[in-house]
């Protein structure tokens, strides 16, 4: 095999776990969904035609995000899976055809519903009575917010009706209103905070505060759409379903359509297109289910999807404005962005002056120019985008944009290798990406040292108070007094704040280092793999490629960052400073297995790839990827394919599940 084809299966696996995080985690997505769907199913398809490629943590086997550190875990009775995406009535039509050849012979009706812009969210009731709450996550496990959640007037925290159940569970969508959207901006720019980009960001950010009372003014809704776990002969249909809910008291969706056949779900899904603006709240699609709970029972679910279910998704809105300018950013790795600043324009619920042209290639591509009149989509209805240039609105021969030659935030040269699209600066003192390094690092799902904004590193970093983020812990009460709008309260809080950091997990560490390909999983799985960050430095790029859900690229990537001298001084500012450098290891059984290194290939019976893999490091061994003459054990599943030729031609033992259940110290489930 090419490495070529296990470089693209790995970058494809990166892409989505950064996009997976800024979509569910910090509630900002950088690209649409279609160009997410695009990405995983070419994922998909590698790993189809290459299944020796396929570990048990990719992303074709996951639903969703992690859940957001701070808040309980909760596991799901039964999981939230997620629902595939089509954006034509004709893959509509493909979705039908799938249904009725999993149902032959059987008449199947439809029900069409508006697909929310908000937070997936499910709520148990035990006696009738608000147990718990609990968001997505990961579609396993998520976040307990019922604090949060009881601050929604509309949720009851006793079911009504005589016909209501003693313990039930119920999923819906979170969502904030239009009209509280904008009131909650406008409330957030006199307070000089930023503004949300929309009110589904905004619903986000808002369920995830750790102040109920504060949430309470947020003034969130919801919308129940699901009844979990019921038998088919309770409720009949996905419509009785939603009419049960509304005599339990929950606010249940409205403009719920029965469809008889598929052409009328298409029919409906189309109307909608026009309709949607004169809500109050944002939809981004239509949902179109079986209506018969038993047939969705019997069609059942893939790992990711269920099969019974999909989402038909509006065309993104289009509007024409003007290129006023293109500028250029510099991120915090040094890669330079072209940015379109354009002459202000309202789309998709607000106002965009300004849209990523995110490289050199894309700019040729589109052929934009300063002047020019072009197309703008939100991708996903929220990244703005630049999808097309007006050429008979061209007038002259304006010039062609060419990026820099060097850094316009530090005067260095900037770089572009052979093979890539990204220039980069590689000056770690450029000024921009210090900035950028340390905002990052102080982000919530790293050190989460709140009250350290963006304008306040700024001021900090041109002060020359800080250099990087070792020099965090330097800061003095003195130091800060002398920034602008900086009061003595301002500043404790602050300064407390960063002694609280020191205490944070050593996985929020390692992902606020800004390692390159290494997000926030891979920060947890290295936290769980070393039992202090000086094991972690001494580990060899072979060591670190040898654990699951590292691989080869991100393993060269982390060596190269621990390797270099500047960074080494700034994790000795940080360890002399206090900060945790120590991880939380998975307590480890002593077993036959342990020392043992493992790989997994095929198809498990008892247990999935990645509940095998958890089983094996908790029993004190270690899982790999690759086969190879340090390997120990090779556990066999059906349809195994060249990991198995491999261990067989290199003399590595293989087992079976059985042996390796027995070697596990479990018995066998039956």
């Amino acid at each position: 095999m090419k490495k070529s084809m296990r470089a693209r299966v790995e970058e494809l696996r990166e892409l989505i776990r950064l996009h997976d995080r800024k979509y569910y985690v910090d509630h900002a997505p950088e690209i649409a969904d279609g160009e997410y769907d695009a990405l995983m199913s070419e994922l998909a398809g590698l790993e189809r035609e290459h299944p020796e490629l396929v570990m048990p943590d990719s992303p074709t086997r996951r639903v969703g995000g992690a859940p957001t550190e701070g808040f309980r875990t909760v596991e799901h009775a039964v999981p939230m899976l997620s629902l595939d995406n089509t954006y034509s009535p004709e893959e509509l039509l493909a979705f039908d055809a799938r249904v009725k050849k999993r149902l032959p012979d059987e008449p199947v009706e439809y029900v069409v519903e508006p697909k929310l812009d908000g937070i997936s969210i499910s709520l148990r009731y035990v006696d009738g009575r608000l147990d718990v709450a609990v968001t997505r996550g990961d579609g396993a496990r998520g976040d307990d917010v019922t604090a949060n959640v009881l601050t929604i007037e509309s949720v009851p925290l006793d079911l009504s009706g005589k016909a209501s159940p003693a313990n039930v569970e119920v999923r819906g969508e979170v969502f904030m209103p239009r009209s509280g959207f904008e009131r909650l901006n406008r409330r957030r720019l006199k307070n000089e905070q930023a503004a949300f980009v929309n009110p589904r960001n905004a619903a986000a950010g808002s369920l995830k505060l750790r102040d109920p009372a504060e949430v309470a003014k947020r003034h969130l809704k919801v919308f129940f759409y699901q009844v979990v776990g019921v038998s088919s002969g309770s409720i009949p249909t996905q419509m009785k379903a939603i009419a049960r809910m509304r005599d339990w008291g929950l606010p249940v969706l409205p403009d719920v359509t029965p469809a008889s056949a598929i052409d009328d779900a298409v029919e409906t899904c189309l109307s909608w297109g026009d309709r949607r603006g004169g809500l109050d709240y944002d939809i981004d699609g239509m949902v179109v289910k079986v209506n018969s709970l038993d047939q969705q029972e019997r069609l059942g679910s893939t790992t990711k999807n269920p099969r019974w279910g999909i989402a038909y998704k509006f065309p993104a809105e289009a509007v024409r404005t003007v290129v006023l300018d293109i500028v250029v950013q510099v991120g915090r790795t040094g890669r330079l962005t072209p940015v379109a600043v354009l002459e202000p324009v309202f789309v998709s619920g607000s106002t965009v002056s300004r849209a990523t042209l995110h490289n050199q290639d894309e700019i040729e591509r589109l052929d934009v120019r300063v002047g020019d009149t072009v197309a703008i989509e939100k991708g996903g209805e929220v990244i703005p985008k630049v999808t097309e240039v007006v050429k008979s609105k061209r007038r002259g021969r304006p010039r062609r944009f060419r990026m820099p030659l060097t850094c316009p935030a530090c005067g260095e040269p900037v770089i572009r290798s052979a093979g890539e699209v990204d220039t980069r600066c590689e000056n770690v003192s450029c000024p921009e990406q210090v900035r950028g390094r340390i905002h990052h690092f102080a982000s919530r799902g790293a050190m989460d040292i709140r009250g350290l904004g963006y304008a306040l590193v700024r001021q900090l970093v041109d002060g020359g108070l800080v250099r990087d983020y070792g020099d965090l812990y330097g800061i003095e009460a003195d130091d800060l007094a002398v920034l602008p709008r900086m009061g003595e309260k301002s500043a404790e809080n602050l300064l407390a704040e960063l002694e609280e950091s020191k205490k944070r997990p050593l996985a929020g560490l390692l992902h606020g280092l800004g390692i390159r390909h290494a997000g926030a999983r891979v920060a947890q799985i290295l936290a769980e793999s070393f039992p202090d960050m000086r094991e972690l430095i001494a580990a060899s790029e072979g060591d670190l490629a040898a654990i699951a859900g590292i691989g080869p690229v991100i393993a060269a990537s982390i060596r190269s960052f621990l390797a270099s001298p500047r960074n080494a001084e700034v994790l000795r500012k940080l360890d002399g400073a206090g900060v945790n450098m120590r991880g939380g290891q998975v307590r480890r059984r002593k077993t036959a297995l342990a020392g043992l290194t493992v790989v997994l290939t095929g198809t498990l019976a008892r247990r999935t790839r990645t509940e095998a893999a958890a089983a094996v490091v908790e029993a004190g061994g270690r899982v790999s990827s690759s086969v190879s003459p340090k390997t120990d054990l090779v556990v066999v599943g059906g349809n195994s394919g060249s990991k198995h030729r491999k261990a067989l031609e290199l003399g590595v033992k293989t087992i079976d599940e059985t042996e390796l259940e027995e070697l596990l110290g479990t018995k066998e489930r039956h």
